[in-house]
């Protein structure tokens, strides 16, 4: 029997078929509850094209997919649970350095990169902050 995905993961699907609304797979990530690895005292995370993604995960299984390939053999992976708000609202701007959510990053067609852009964190950590003033070429 196929468990029922999170309202996040569904999110993510329509997203991904382009039929989701952008706001609403934002407004989604915010108030779910993400399973983030914990490992050497800190949330697990991982460099990419310039930018610091905490991973996340939708559910247990999400996250047994990842701990397949990054986990410590038998032993069970350590993880805390956090909203989306927090992770992206608190614990982004806290890294110092161009940061975002990337979710269920394991999963097949499944996975979502939520970038350091204006709308998604701060926009004092935003990679992007100040650009939609820059475009009209006129100051205010």
């Amino acid at each position: 029997m196929e468990r029922a995905r999170t309202a996040l993961a569904e999110r993510i699907a329509e997203q991904r078929t382009g039929v989701g609304d952008p706001r609403a797979l934002v407004g989604e990530m915010r108030r779910s509850v993400l399973l983030v690895p914990v490992a050497d005292g800190g949330l697990w995370s991982v460099r990419s094209g310039g930018v610091r993604w905490v991973c996340g995960f939708t559910d247990e299984a999400a996250l047994a997919r990842f701990a397949l390939h990054h986990g410590s053999g038998d032993r069970p992976m350590d993880y805390a649970a956090l909203l989306g708000a927090r992770i992206v609202d608190e614990i982004v701007p806290s890294l110092n350095e161009p940061a975002g959510l990337a979710v269920d990053i394991a999963t097949e067609d499944g996975s979502m990169f939520f970038p350091p852009a204006a709308g998604i964190v701060p926009d004092a950590v935003a990679v992007d902050a100040g650009r939609a003033g820059e475009e009209g070429g006129h100051g205010r």
